[in-house]
């Protein structure tokens, strides 16, 4: 029987996985993987109504739900948002869940984006994907040391910018068309974010910007596709024994190289 291969997206805050990676990791769940969800942090500042420890019990509970929706398992966040620190301890933590779940395929945050929180998480999973295999160093819990590949992809930033507002250009872009409609089911799910946007910036704001910012994607590559997640590849040294791009080769046609705008972003 061959080996069960397995997919993680993380993302700093819950829905962060929704806007940039999740038609990507449903494509990946359609061709044979396990898939599996997480947040370094816990959402527990994305309210302006709830208590602290309320808005981290609901943000939680609408992730598990977006999860169940493409089949994943959603591992809870580590640390508070804003707390997201590339650090010790937290390192240590973050590379128990790499252990734990053993992924092939790893789709996270770019490295440049508008927030220290996704730039971090993007840090943090590098490191921790890097570290899995080091007997010596010591995971929180302690877990042993694992030795499969892993084959790490850096989403797109927010706008395709980094935080300097240089354009951010995607080495591939995967079409996910057709995985849009639960896209959007993903992102209803997370209710306690919907509703402050449909009233500060209209009916269905989120849903509409998660489609508008997967269309721009769209447009990064050629043939252009209706709508796209666009990914940089880490370098493989220290990840895998030897270079490869295995979301290329799981997802066929619908991976295309990414190409410059022909006007400005």
């Amino acid at each position: 029987m061959s080996e069960t291969k397995v997919a993680l997206a993380v993302g700093a805050h819950p829905d962060d996985i929704e806007f940039m990676m999740a038609g990507t990791l449903a494509l990946l769940g359609d061709a044979g993987y396990e898939l599996h969800m997480m947040t370094i942090g816990n959402g527990n500042c994305g309210t302006a109504v709830y208590t602290q420890e309320e808005v981290v019990r609901i943000r939680g509970h609408e992730a598990r739900v977006a999860a169940s929706l493409i089949g994943a398992e959603y591992h809870r966040g580590l640390a508070n948002d804003i707390e997201i620190y590339y650090e010790d301890d937290l390192l240590r933590r973050t590379t128990a869940r790499v252990r734990e779940i053993k992924p092939n395929i790893v789709l996270t945050h770019s490295p440049q984006d508008y927030m220290e929180d996704h730039q971090n998480t993007s840090r943090l999973m590098v490191s921790a994907c890097f570290c899995r295999g080091m007997r010596n160093w010591l995971s929180r819990p302690t877990l042993p040391p694992t030795f499969q590949d892993c084959y790490l992809y850096h989403a797109q930033p927010f706008g395709n910018l980094d935080q300097l507002r240089n354009f951010i250009c995607p080495s591939l872009v995967v079409d996910v068309t057709e995985k849009m409609n639960v896209k959007d089911e993903m992102l209803r799910t997370h209710a306690s974010q919907k509703d402050w946007l449909d009233v500060s910036q209209g009916k269905d704001a989120y849903i509409i910007s998660g489609r508008e910012f997967n269309a721009q994607v769209g447009d990064l590559c050629e043939p252009h596709v209706e709508y796209g997640e666009g990914f940089r590849q880490h370098l493989h040294v220290g990840l895998s024994g030897q270079d490869g791009d295995p979301l290329s080769e799981v997802l066929g046609d619908l991976v295309r190289p990414g190409v410059p705008p022909t006007a400005p972003c």
